[in-house]
């Protein structure tokens, strides 16, 4: 299996510096709950709307980012994350399938999740430690990454916004009340068009 890390294609440098500033998307708008297209064309355009959603996650202080989440219906996302043993992980993953453990190897951890959609909130759900992804590089070669803890979770998180789902639709009615209300108490705090705008 390959992680598609920057040093291993000379192209990467290029996509992790000098993109624009592109609004974050928030829960409720339809974009973010409908299954997304495949990515059928790699070409420059698809480049530079992965350049962006760098620096859109960078300056929304985000581990992951979904093309649903800059307002395009594209079954795409980019990472940024450390794995349980402190292991940094960059890449972007067109077209990601996860595959998760079954059976006696399956072993959910609970941990607080939060989304860059639905900001300042966060919430214990309960994934598999251990998640492979499988899907095709900016340049369309196929590759797999496997990772854990909390990477595992954000592969996880982010192949889920490819299918239309966010992570409050896993929680409880409860809990998602709960991530309602820390939402409401500090949305106030995000621009609409954050994080072209700063947090203030």
């Amino acid at each position: 299996m390959r992680d598609n890390t920057p040093t291993e294609n000379p192209g990467w440098a290029d996509l992790l510096t000098g993109g624009t500033l592109r609004r974050v998307t928030r829960w409720g708008e339809p974009v973010l709950h409908a299954q997304t297209e495949p990515v059928t064309e790699f070409d420059d355009d698809l480049r530079v709307l992965i350049r962006d959603m760098f620096a859109t996650m960078t300056a929304a202080e985000g581990v992951g980012l979904a093309a649903t989440q800059v307002g395009l219906g594209l079954s795409l996302f980019v990472y940024d994350c450390p794995d349980d043993d402190g292991r940094p992980h960059k890449g972007a993953v067109c077209n990601p399938v996860v595959t998760l453990p079954t059976g006696r190897d399956r072993n959910l951890v609970s941990g607080d999740e939060g989304c860059l959609s639905w900001p300042g909130a966060f919430q214990p759900l309960a994934r598999p430690d251990l998640a492979t992804c499988t899907g095709q590089d900016p340049w369309g070669t196929e590759f797999t990454v496997t990772g854990t803890g909390f990477f595992a979770r954000c592969l996880q998180h982010e192949t889920d916004h490819c299918n239309g789902t966010v992570f409050g639709d896993r929680l409880s009615k409860r809990s998602r009340r709960k991530l309602d209300e820390q939402h409401e108490n500090l949305d106030h705090l995000y621009p609409e068009d954050w994080p072209v705008h700063p947090k203030g």
